[in-house]
């Protein structure tokens, strides 16, 4: 009957059986490299369970446990502390300006200097040092935002000028340096 059926198709059942042999001995490879694979694994757990019994795995996996535990409260602890830091520094003089020159003709070397000191929303203050051969004078000046109320001289404003312009790399007032968990 197989015959006829092979016949009527005209496959040579010679054939069938050559292409049924090539597939027994692929599938006899594969398991065979598969039960290879199933030692090497079973021996790899067998070297990580030597020397350990039950409670010795449960008693370091219980300490680990422990130690993640401690971390997360000190990552918390810190993560506070910085956003009270960082609180804080936007109140801080971080902008700095100076403009160091002459005030007198003839005096030899730039003693003089205006400094712009301001926190992160340009508030703060600009000091004017004026040096002479008799006497050094000082000018505080107060600003507001960016702003002084009283005439600044060209190298206050320069100093201020150029404290404004810097920016603060790692903080923004406007969002929060580190998310909310």
């Amino acid at each position: 009957m197989g015959s006829k059926l092979f016949e009527k198709w005209g496959i040579d059942p010679g054939l069938v059986v050559l292409v049924l042999l090539v597939l027994v001995l692929v599938l006899v490879g594969l398991v065979i490299y598969y039960a290879f694979r199933a030692q090497r694994l079973s021996r790899s757990y067998e070297q990580f369970m030597r020397g350990k019994r039950g409670a010795d795995l449960e008693s370091t996996m219980l300490e680990l446990s422990a130690k993640l535990d401690r971390m997360q409260n000190q990552e918390m602890a810190t993560k506070d502390m910085l956003r009270v830091i960082n609180r804080k520094q936007v109140n801080s003089y971080q902008k700095i300006g100076i403009k160091k020159y002459n005030a007198f003709e003839g005096m030899g070397g730039m003693a003089s200097f205006a400094l712009a000191l301001l926190d992160w929303e340009n508030n703060g203050i600009i000091l004017n040092v004026v040096h002479s051969r008799s006497s050094c004078y000082s000018y505080l000046k107060e600003i507001t935002e960016g702003e002084c109320e009283v005439a600044l001289g060209a190298e206050e404003k320069a100093a201020l000028m150029q404290a404004t312009r810097k920016k603060d790399r790692f903080y923004d007032k406007d969002e929060e340096i580190l998310e909310e968990s």
